[in-house]
């Protein structure tokens, strides 16, 4: 199953964090995901070049707050704020309420799914070699420390007249393990030949519970009174 569905819904609540926060009855529900859908592609499109992989939204009575993570926060800051100023003001002016914008860097662009995707895709639009670009992110990531990394292209790669697909694999990435932290990102490259999909999975590990954690559940567990062999516990009722 996790071979078939997106790696990061199937962990939602247990590696992952919902990327919308909020509450809404059925009449706002609609609206308010179209909204979110909305905010995602304008900051994508203006501003994609700050390198941002990852919008969340968090919705409250009084404000929306949108949660920016950037590889380059200087870039999307830009001269004492100015270019954070006009975000703020456009996407007030996208969502109708005040907006309280929170931007927060990526400590490693080369361990983060979607940067990498994105990465491949501009080096296919500068007529790189599909398989060296694809190799060499591959190797910066394993560099890095990731345990693990898949990279698939499809398309027509390389101008060929019939589409195909093309990948690398190193390490492992269990996507069946739910514990896993795997990063997932996707990007096109749209090309005078036509479009190619480029897809990363990269494993970083497995999530375990802390020691403390672990040890308190233990304990509770040996607070648990065990019956003693051939006796029966319950309540008696009076003859």
């Amino acid at each position: 199953m996790g071979q078939k569905i997106c790696p990061v819904g199937i962990r939602l609540g247990i590696t992952e964090e919902w990327r919308s926060r909020w509450y809404a009855n059925k009449k706002d529900f609609g609206r308010y995901l179209v909204e979110d859908n909305g905010i995602r592609k304008f900051v994508k499109k203006n501003y994609g070049f700050a390198g941002i992989p990852r919008v969340e939204v968090e919705r409250s009575r009084e404000a929306v707050t949108i949660i920016v993570h950037t590889s380059s926060p200087g870039v999307l800051i830009g001269r004492r704020g100015s270019k954070v100023d006009k975000l703020t003001e456009d996407l007030e002016g996208l969502v109708g309420r005040r907006v309280e914008l929170k931007i927060i860097e990526v400590d490693q662009p080369e361990l983060n799914a979607q940067l990498v995707g994105e990465n491949i895709a501009e080096q296919l639009k500068k007529r790189s070699p599909y398989r060296r670009a694809m190799r060499k992110a591959a190797e910066t990531a394993m560099n890095m420390g990731a345990q693990g990394i898949k990279i698939r292209i499809a398309g027509r790669i390389g101008g060929a007249e019939i589409a195909r697909e093309e990948g690398v694999l190193f390490g492992k990435v269990p996507l069946s393990t739910l514990r896993a932290e795997i990063y997932y990102g996707e990007a096109t490259a749209i090309l005078s030949k036509g479009t190619i999909g480029i897809k990363v999975w990269i494993f970083k590990g497995e999530r375990l519970p802390d020691k403390e954690t672990k040890h308190a559940v233990d304990a509770k567990a040996d607070q648990v009174p065990q019956s003693a062999p051939g006796k029966t516990e319950g309540v008696g009722t009076a003859g």
